[in-house]
């Protein structure tokens, strides 16, 4: 049963406006994560740090779900689809910790900020998503004003970067995470973002089980300190539920792109948010980098909506 409040389910068209004001909350939560994902990593083993994280976002989903629109087992046919949405996340996760074993944090930051292109490409080639001479520009100077600021507008530390074998298994992951978006545009099926996104942990969790099945057993659940817990609880609710849920919204309204354009600000958020914590103001010579990435992503937003986001 639909509920009056959900606006999407009911067809009406968020103004864009509130869309973006969404997204740039997802941006802020999704770069907040970086910082408690640092704080706990080592307290679990990493595939069953996300695969704890995945059941308690589907745990803390599931009163949502049934309120809204009861619970029922989707056909194979959709559980499929919304399996191939989050082999792209699940994915992108294992390729992310498992190069961290062989590089950097550094070198994973400035592969990362490749996504957005990737994902365009993407969109063009399955979607036949339209990106012109100006969007395709603003995609390689949001790249370029990203790296400025990871490298806080030192060429140094860029002549510095060497290329690894944990880099090449962090790229493989960028090329499933750009993969997302357009994976989530391409699989919904005008059911209720509720539901696609409830099936879509669901699956995901499928997936981290498999992952994570041999370690589990040499986990000591007693010693896992209480912060540890804390921050898993942020990360399912904050990291995993919201964003994927506005994602998922926006990705029909703007477009794969233009959603993932605002990693662009993933850099300079997380500089803020370590500021915040008493890290340290970022050096003068970040904020270029910083006006870059705006103006990119601006300009990115531009043109046309998505066909589909007008319901």
């Amino acid at each position: 049963m639909k509920k009056k409040g959900d606006r999407v389910d009911r067809g009406e068209k968020l103004p864009l406006w509130l869309v973006h004001s969404l997204m740039l909350g997802a941006a802020i939560i999704v770069s907040s994560s970086f910082t408690v994902g640092a704080a706990i990593t080592r307290g679990l083993d990493p595939a069953v740090l996300l695969l704890v994280r995945y059941i308690l976002a589907v745990l803390c989903f599931v009163p949502i779900l049934v309120w809204r629109h009861g619970f029922q087992v989707p056909p194979l046919r959709r559980l499929c689809a919304y399996s191939a949405v989050s082999a792209s996340t699940v994915g992108f996760f294992w390729c992310m910790f498992e190069s961290l074993r062989y590089t950097t944090a550094l070198n994973t930051s400035v592969i990362f900020t490749l996504v957005p292109g990737i994902s365009g490409i993407y969109s063009a080639v399955f979607l036949k998503e339209r990106l012109g001479l100006p969007r395709l520009i603003a995609l390689f100077l949001g790249m370029i004003g990203a790296v400025w600021v990871i490298f806080r507008g030192d060429i140094n530390r860029f002549r510095a970067l060497e290329i690894n074998h944990g880099d090449s298994i962090f790229l493989l992951g960028c090329f499933l995470m750009a993969a997302y978006t357009p994976l989530v545009k391409r699989m919904h099926r005008q059911e209720s973002m509720v539901i696609m996104t409830f099936w879509v942990l669901v699956t995901g969790t499928g997936w981290l089980l498999i992952l994570a099945l041999p370690h589990l057993a040499a986990v000591d659940w007693k010693t896992v300190a209480p912060q540890v817990w804390i921050g898993i609880a942020y990360l399912a609710i904050f990291s995993t539920i919201i964003t994927f849920y506005l994602t998922h919204i926006s990705t029909l309204y703007l477009g794969p792109t233009r959603v993932m354009a605002y990693s662009y600000f993933y850099p300079s958020f997380v500089l803020l948010i370590d500021w915040g914590c008493g890290h340290g103001f970022p050096p003068p010579m970040v904020l270029p980098g910083v006006a870059v990435v705006t103006l990119a992503t601006v300009v990115l937003q531009r043109g046309d909506t998505p066909a589909s986001g007008r319901r």
